[in-house]
């Protein structure tokens, strides 16, 4: 058990050196959303995800999966799956930004998310200049809601999110 401390951010744009930087490519979808249960592959790992309740601070566990059980459980998802590509850019200041580019019905969705080993260091972060807004508590951005989003509810987080 963890748990899981993070802000998420709207960005003003995307770092050019992005092929600088760890690249993971996620596919994942909700069998329920409240509470959140969540099957992911991560490039070839794989977990089932249950989140407790809460956007900023939250318990989390993670189970390891293989393929197999993977393959037969996203089949049993709800919704949209979700499909993006991660970067992980060091900020100069010891955490790391996970740049999110969304993929597939999502494609143009940006998102920034920063995890914290503590509240104290969460509150006191310093953002980069580059993150525009933080989305941390608005539900469209959680994954798990964008997961039951309909076409115009997708079409207008698109809009909303959209990086020049």
């Amino acid at each position: 058990m963890g748990v899981e401390i993070e802000r998420k951010f709207l960005v003003s744009h995307i770092p050019d050196n992005l092929d600088n930087y760890k690249c993971r490519l996620i596919e994942q979808g909700y069998l329920n959303t409240n509470p959140v249960v969540r099957v992911r592959k991560d490039d070839e790992d794989y977990y089932l995800t249950y989140k407790g309740k809460g956007k900023m601070n939250r318990e989390e566990y993670n189970l390891p999966l293989n393929a197999e059980a993977y393959a037969h459980l996203i089949k049993k998802a709800d919704g949209n799956i979700i499909t993006k590509k991660r970067y992980e850019i060091p900020d100069g200041k010891g955490y790391t930004i996970e740049l999110d580019l969304f993929l597939g019905d999502f494609s143009g969705v940006v998102l920034a998310e920063v995890e914290f080993p503590n509240i104290e260091e969460c509150n006191s972060y310093t953002l980069p200049d580059w993150f525009i807004k933080d989305v941390t508590n608005e539900k469209a951005y959680h994954n798990s809601r964008m997961s039951v989003m309909t076409k115009e509810d997708i079409e207008a987080l698109i809009k909303d999110s959209h990086v020049n």
